[in-house]
């Protein structure tokens, strides 16, 4: 049995100024001595570091590509300080620590892998992944025992929020709860983005358009979610992956920045030294240099 059926603490902060000795209950002391110690640590909650987490992976997948070794170092340990930093508010509230963490995955490595420590024999990494995913299911049927039952939509994996759209979608559709054609989700978009209009618009005003009010600023949220929704489904259905088209769209417009600002430069000007009238007409320059690379 784990020691949860122990009283939880946290480690204890670590004194004066530390050093870094490698060791990981050095780092749990350190994690410690930050919530204890910085505002901005303090104020942080599980929910709170959710977007840091989504893109500390992503950072780590771009140190790998570069194969920098330096630069993977650094992100290794950005992601490792989101477990640490999740494990010692969790051990705050008395729920679970570092250790029940790594006891937790020696367990289910173990248990995965039974080829390596049973005695199964599997030929290859395609029989693996079969047993794996039996495994898994096995692990899912004891869940469902203790009284968390499985739905249809539970198994999916996690990405970034497009990645889970388009799959949340897209298995859904298998289910039968879909439109046959494109049609039908460009009006649903349609739908959704008067919604959203609907909202931004403050009423308490005559002929206004889109003065944002704070006070319904969590439903515009909602609606704004609602369009992005359907937009995935628009890629979904016209067989376009709407993660790529994104990520697509970010390096189109990382690379027309990036012109902006090198011909600023050449002109002997900085970003801050221009306006929105002389950006817009190197922005154009920029679509126009891309047609002829």
């Amino acid at each position: 049995m784990s020691h949860l059926e122990d009283k939880i603490s946290a480690p204890k902060p670590v004194q004066g100024s530390p050093e870094a000795s490698g060791q990981l209950d050095d780092l749990l002391a350190l994690m410690a001595r930050l919530r204890a110690d910085c505002p901005w640590d303090r104020k942080q909650s599980n929910h709170s570091l959710i977007p840091y987490a989504i893109e500390e992976a992503y950072e780590l997948g771009e140190a790998v590509q570069s194969d920098d070794d330096e630069d993977i170092k650094s992100e290794l340990g950005d992601v490792l300080l989101q477990v640490v930093f999740h494990c010692q508010m969790y051990a705050e509230q008395g729920r679970f620590d570092m250790s029940d963490v790594i006891r937790t995955l020696q367990e289910k490595l173990t248990r995965r892998h039974p080829h390596v420590f049973e005695a199964e024999t599997l030929k290859d990494d395609a029989a693996v992944k079969v047993r794996w995913d039996e495994i898994k299911a096995e692990e899912q049927s004891a869940r469902e025992a203790r009284g968390k039952p499985k739905r249809r939509l539970d198994s999916l994996k996690a990405g970034s929020a497009l990645m889970q759209a388009q799959e949340v979608q897209k298995q859904a559709s298998k289910l039968g709860f879909d439109w046959e054609g494109v049609a039908g989700a460009f009006d649903k978009l349609d739908e959704e983005i008067a919604e959203l209009k609907n909202e931004l618009i403050d009423k308490t005003k005559e002929n206004a358009k889109y003065n944002i009010s704070t006070s319904n600023i969590k439903e515009i949220e909602k609606e704004l979610g609602d369009c992005m929704f359907a937009l995935v489904n628009v890629a979904r259905k016209i067989n376009l992956d709407a993660e790529a088209a994104t990520l697509t769209c970010v390096h189109k417009f990382k690379s027309r920045f990036g012109y902006i600002e090198e011909q600023l430069a050449i002109a002997g000007k900085r970003l801050e030294d221009s306006d929105i009238t002389e950006m817009d007409a190197l922005w154009e320059a920029a679509k126009q240099h891309e047609r002829l690379l």
